[in-house]
């Protein structure tokens, strides 16, 4: 039983639920001006993990036979058996149920948008097989985090974390542009509509490297909005360090760093921002 709950967990790569998890945390302090009370933070937290599990798991399922074929995918649990199809219907089903019971614990606002957000989050994993945008419909997804622990804490929307939304969506593409860079070859072949398939490697990394220029515009934005004083602009800093340093691990004809790249660059980066608007706004 461990080890297939460890199976189910590297299914869905839970550890990649640090990627959107500081923003929500970043909106819920931003909202309740400190730090949100204890059964709005653990719902929040329920709420983020199992909309993420629900759509992982999902996504697994519908491109099960594109992993089988894809050289780089074709290892993971579900192709190769380890995990079943029924099992992985059974974690979408209890995952997608955990999202709109934590839904329905924090607010009717939230509850009555939570159907929503599961459509979106799994409708995109039929996108790539039809729109190079699916890249921003990724970071759409991720961009419901803060909106959603706004909404948790206030129950009502409000432009701050629209804009930090934005943000989340344009620094997920961004990344995803780069993390799709790997599978050039095999998207060509399948005629998927990644950017690097589309445009080439090289043209695939330019508009990443634009799409991350934006996002420091858009935190600038959410900055001034939300009222942020000192630390919060330090963190700002860093993020555009971070930025650079990802961009200069990826090269068109060196892509052996991309792991790297995507994931402790990202990592490093969203909890950073997050205890730089901690500091923010807990020593005001």
């Amino acid at each position: 039983m461990l080890r297939k709950v460890g199976l189910l967990a590297g299914l869905v790569k839970l550890e990649h639920t640090l990627f959107a998890l500081p923003f929500a945390l970043i909106s819920a302090m931003v909202a309740a001006d400190g730090i949100p009370e204890g059964r709005t933070l653990g719902w929040i937290l329920v709420a983020m993990v199992g909309a993420r599990t629900c759509a992982m798991a999902f996504n697994r399922l519908v491109d099960l036979e594109l992993d089988r074929l894809n050289p780089r995918t074709r290892d993971r649990a579900l192709p190769r058996g380890l995990v079943s199809v029924a099992e992985t219907w059974v974690l979408v089903v209890v995952a997608g149920g955990l999202f709109i019971l934590a839904a329905g614990m924090l607010n009717r606002l939230a509850l009555s948008l939570a159907p929503a957000a599961l459509v979106l989050i799994l409708g995109y994993s039929y996108t790539k097989r039809f729109t190079t945008l699916s890249h921003l419909v990724l970071g759409l997804c991720l961009g419901i985090a803060p909106v959603g622990a706004w909404i948790a804490v206030r129950g009502e929307f409000a432009l701050a974390p629209l804009v930090l939304a934005a943000g989340v969506m344009l620094w997920t593409a961004g990344f995803d542009v780069i993390y799709a860079c790997q599978d050039y070859d095999f998207d060509r072949s399948a005629g998927l509509f990644s950017v690097p398939s589309r445009l080439g490697i090289p043209a695939a990394l330019i508009v990443s490297g634009l799409l991350h220029a934006g996002v420091l515009v858009l935190l600038v934005w959410y900055g001034r909005l939300a009222g942020m004083v000192h630390w919060y602009w330090a963190g700002v800093g860093l993020v555009g360090v971070i930025l650079i340093y990802e961009h200069s691990l990826v090269r068109p004809e060196d892509l052996s760093r991309v792991n790297q790249a995507f994931f402790t660059a990202n990592g490093v980066l969203s909890v950073a921002l997050l205890a730089s608007v901690c500091m923010d706004v807990l020593l005001r």
